[in-house]
């Protein structure tokens, strides 16, 4: 198993020496990767009083191509973006700046790719809310053309390229594609098309293993290995009052066949509880404290 770390910008801040630090502290302490997540456009709460908790303008999102863009040469950690809202992008260029990403990085990069929740960001970007899982699919064939060869004809319905490609392209002839979501449809997808899935919305028990169990059904009808297919699920040290809580979830985790563990302590919606406090020291000794307790058990 891998442990990562999901990078609480809306806490530290986003200034060059806050994302600097953060990453150093955790590759100093053997975590495996950085997770970053993607909005592009926040709304004024202000204007929308029923918003509720969900992500305004007030919060904090680097670019995740970018923000790894500048880590790549200073960290050695993995990056992942969890989740880049495809579906609002145009695929090719999203397909450039992954390729690039990877050829910069030394291939260490994997992109998580989700089909969004806010029409907000689509609208401000041009592209359309109510078709976008479908759309979404047929982008990810699109990059994945691009990636394996040099030049790609493709004709679908959202998507025309007439021999041409993108230059550099990753040197696998693939960047890792993980898709987040928990639609019957996604699980196909990442049957069809993915290398994992970043599985959020549901606790260690039963239903987290049948829908894993499901997944890899999926994956033997297409004709695939579902071993080939990486699970990450998202935890905080706020889950469970003590280093024994910790360890417990991480076992369960690990006898289902997760294979990523990402430590997402400014994460509190659904099943999830961020941690209390919000200050750099609290997140590193956080950052501490779980590796401490769970790292035996991730050989």
């Amino acid at each position: 198993m891998q442990l990562g770390t999901l990078i609480p910008q809306n806490d530290i801040g986003g200034e060059p020496s806050a994302v600097k630090e953060f990453a150093l502290a955790a590759e100093e302490l053997g975590y495996d990767y950085l997770e970053a997540a993607d909005h592009v456009l926040g709304v004024n709460a202000a204007s929308r009083p029923n918003w509720g908790n969900l992500n305004t303008s007030a919060d904090w999102f680097h670019d995740p191509f970018v923000l790894f863009g500048f880590l790549a040469p200073i960290s050695r950690l993995g990056f992942a973006t969890g989740v880049l809202i495809l579906a609002q992008r145009q695929a090719v260029l999203v397909a450039k700046q992954a390729a690039c990403l990877d050829v910069l990085c030394g291939g260490r990069f994997r992109l998580g790719v989700g089909v969004g929740w806010n029409e907000a960001e689509f609208v401000g970007l041009n592209e359309n809310f109510h078709n976008r899982g479908r759309r979404s699919e047929e982008q990810v064939q699109v990059m994945q053309a691009l990636w394996a060869n040099q030049h790609v004809t493709f004709a679908g319905k959202y998507h025309r390229i007439e021999d041409a490609g993108i230059n550099p392209r990753p040197a696998a002839g693939k960047v890792p594609l993980w898709f987040g979501g928990h639609h019957d449809n996604t699980l196909r997808r990442i049957a069809k098309y993915g290398d994992g899935w970043m599985m959020l919305a549901l606790p260690p028990g039963p239903e987290a293993t049948a829908a894993f169990d499901t997944l890899r059904r999926y994956t033997e009808q297409e004709g695939r290995d579902p071993g080939s297919i990486g699970i990450e699920i998202w935890t905080s040290t706020a889950q469970h009052p003590d280093e024994k809580g910790w360890r417990e979830e991480v076992r369960f985790w690990k006898a289902a066949g997760v294979t990523h563990v990402t430590l997402a302590s400014t994460h509190g919606r659904g099943i999830h509880k961020r941690l209390a406090g919000r200050s750099m020291d609290d997140h590193l000794e956080a950052l501490r404290r779980f590796k401490a307790a769970v790292g035996d058990l991730l050989q």
